[in-house]
């Protein structure tokens, strides 16, 4: 579904067409949860996908159209995140690793604890949450560069900048990880 279709169907759900509300959630929710996979916690993604959808249905009704809906709702998500974030921060977490393994095992990896996919994913989570974000939306869900700023509200090059140095940050950790590896 393209960004015009989405933002049609969200201008219908803000005037209570349910159908039309189904239709911005089925074509949104793939890129939402996986944002929010990534700028979160994988355990919680699916309730933090929730919350993002129960905030932008409420806003719904001001949304006034001037970027599309899709980048919209995930700049909503970007913020769901943020706060998810800072709320865990205030609390103690018992062991990261636990969720690591749950995770690459839900995903079916079979050494969740050495697979090179689930070191990836430790790396890009403990990269700076303004690169992070800026990975996540270009590499990961697929964005182009001027839609990511949109997401996060900035320019072009600071997204660009921020990616480059993602990259170069994931580079240097995964050769500390796997000399041999390599993110081209």
């Amino acid at each position: 579904m393209d960004d015009d279709e989405i933002t049609r169907h969200a201008f219908a759900a803000a005037r209570g067409d349910r159908v039309a509300a189904e239709r911005f959630v089925s074509g949104t929710q793939r890129q939402l949860h996986r944002l929010l996979t990534y700028l979160s916690d994988p355990g919680v993604a699916e309730d933090l996908t929730q919350e993002t959808y129960l905030r932008a249905f409420a806003a719904l009704p001001s949304f006034a159209g001037r970027s599309p809906a899709r980048m919209w709702l995930l700049s909503i998500g970007k913020r769901v995140a943020a706060d998810h974030l800072r709320t865990a921060r205030r609390r103690p977490r018992t062991s990261q690793v636990e969720d690591w393994v749950a995770a690459a095992e839900q995903g079916g990896a079979r050494t969740p604890d050495h697979g090179r996919l689930v070191v990836l994913r430790k790396l890009v989570a403990d990269l700076e949450p303004e690169r992070r974000e800026a990975f996540v939306l270009t590499q990961v869900i697929g964005l182009s560069y001027a839609e990511a700023a949109q997401v996060c509200e900035c320019a072009i090059g600071t997204i660009r900048s921020r990616v480059f140095r993602a990259r170069e940050d994931l580079t240097a950790a995964m050769s500390v990880h796997d000399p041999a590896a390599s993110l081209g």
